[in-house]
């Protein structure tokens, strides 16, 4: 397999890795759009994480030149509608997820399990606390607006997730601390006068989450149309 990478920071380096250790060929490594401009080799497919100002760009650059992408760069998502409808217009092949590593994901399934469950019990307040890096950018995180978005799926009396202080029930407040050198800490806490019941996801390396992109790249040569974790695990 043939792997453009849109993004060589520490990222891009772990899924360079990983992705040669498996056999494949990286046949490029941009930083930016106008590098990305420049590319004129032949990709089976994109693994792109940048920043959330350029993903947009690099994104269309993919579906231009019919090359399969994989994104996993968050805080662009107030356009994710309009780039899904492209990709159908286009004929590309796009792949987002806010998190590619397969613990996160069994905890997304975890965390909607039990907002199932909580879900008779008003009396307890839930929130979501995470922590990163200082060089990650957006904040809340897109694995922490994925738990909250988990949860407001499963629990009709909550409407919306902010990330201020709010004593309004319909509310889920996001905490979001940037401190080094942590790669990733997310918290479902359920909070009442009583008691307090919290999961944790805790991330040790940008392994797992570089290893899961490189599967899901492996997973996207030739592929049309829009995908997600929940198709990528058949969930």
């Amino acid at each position: 397999m043939r792997i453009l990478l849109i993004g060589y920071g520490k990222m891009g380096k772990a899924i360079e890795a990983i992705a040669i250790a498996r056999g494949h060929e990286v046949v490029g490594k941009v930083d930016t759009n106008e590098e990305l401009n420049r590319f004129n080799q032949k990709a089976d497919v994109a693994i792109e994480f940048t920043q959330p100002e350029s993903a947009v760009k690099n994104i269309l650059y993919c579906f231009d030149h019919q090359i399969p992408v994989v994104c996993g760069t968050t805080g662009w998502l107030d356009q994710k509608n309009e780039i899904e409808r492209l990709c159908v217009e286009k004929k590309g092949g796009f792949f987002y997820a806010s998190n590619y590593s397969l613990g996160v994901n069994l905890f997304f399934r975890l965390t909607s399990y039990l907002a199932k469950v909580m879900k008779p019990y008003p009396q307890y307040k839930v929130s979501i606390d995470e922590t990163h890096h200082t060089q990650k950018k957006d904040a809340p995180s897109g694995t922490a607006i994925t738990l909250a978005e988990r949860i407001i799926g499963e629990q009709p009396l909550i409407k919306k997730w902010q990330s201020t202080e709010t004593h309004d029930p319909t509310c889920l407040v996001i905490r979001s601390q940037r401190i080094d050198p942590a790669p990733g800490t997310h918290t479902v806490k359920y909070q009442s006068s009583v008691d307090d019941i919290e999961i944790t996801h805790t991330a040790h390396s940008r392994e797992g989450f570089a290893q899961g992109a490189v599967l899901v790249a492996e997973w996207m040569v030739n592929r049309k149309g829009v995908y997600s974790m929940d198709d990528f695990l058949k969930v």
